[in-house]
């Protein structure tokens, strides 16, 4: 995303916790004839985010386009979530891309055609048995930018919401696992797309306004089957629970305080 921001004459002010990779984004960035800034951020801390946005405004003084990118998964039964684990993913899925968006507010709003993307999910239009806590942030995140779109287009910002499907990155191999001794199934690549793809497309969506990009045919296929026949997935579900013959079972975590209070 940064590259083709940067291809099209954008300068970067880019964000991520590794130091390493951040330094090399930046200078590929540098490369293409503009300027790129790179700052250390863990955005599931608030005050870190706060920093880097007070860094962003005190060098630059504005900003144009917001692309809300962060994301993490967890995948197994949701009884075996922790607290701690639905607090990080909550953060980082939702919490951060809410307060980016919350303190630039003002800055965009001065700026013309300002724009805010927010790479949401497919699953944040459907949903599948084994990643509950991920649909939660991805459906609350395209409510967060149709929210945005009706609030402020007529005060000249655009939001689009961009839910890919299954694209090659370390989502899953870098998610967290429910099931003892076993990692996040990765998609299979032929159903999956390239992040210059999603890149590609997300940049169109920008010049357009678009509410949605979509990317990929099963993004494309899962959305219209929801909207159109949002009884078909139950029944699939239905089906595959009969197939298994039983329900799998999970380790039961007792629940923190905190949430037998709300």
């Amino acid at each position: 995303m940064a590259l083709r921001l940067a291809r099209e004459g954008a300068h970067v002010w880019l964000v991520d916790r590794n130091e390493d990779q951040l330094a090399c984004v930046v200078e590929e960035v540098r490369g293409l004839g503009v300027e790129a800034v790179g700052a250390r951020c863990d955005v599931s801390r608030p005050e870190e985010i706060t920093a880097c946005n007070q860094a962003l405004l005190a060098q630059w003084g504005h900003v144009d386009i917001l692309v809300n990118n962060a994301g993490v998964v967890y995948y197994g039964p949701t009884l075996s979530m922790t607290p701690q684990q639905w607090s990080y993913l909550l953060a980082v899925n939702l919490q951060a891309p809410i307060q980016f968006t919350c303190e630039l507010l003002p800055t965009l709003r001065e700026r013309p055609e300002a724009h805010i993307v927010n790479v949401a999910s497919i699953f944040g239009f459907v949903v599948t048995n084994r990643t509950l806590a991920y649909h939660v942030s991805k459906f609350g995140l395209i409510g967060f930018t149709e929210g945005l779109r009706a609030e402020f287009a007529s005060r000249g910002i655009g939001a689009t919401a961009v839910c890919p499907g299954f694209v090659t990155t370390n989502l899953f191999a870098s998610g967290q696992c429910g099931y003892a001794g076993r990692t996040a199934p990765i998609p299979p690549r032929w159903v999956s797309t390239t992040p210059d793809n999603v890149a590609a497309k997300t940049i169109r969506g920008i010049y357009l306004n678009r509410r949605l990009v979509l990317v990929t045919p099963l993004a494309y296929l899962l959305y219209y089957a929801k909207r159109f026949a949002p009884g078909l997935l139950d029944g699939l579900y239905r089906v595959r629970r009969r197939a298994k013959g039983k329900a799998e079972t999970a380790p039961v975590v007792t629940p923190h305080p905190a949430m037998l209070r709300g």
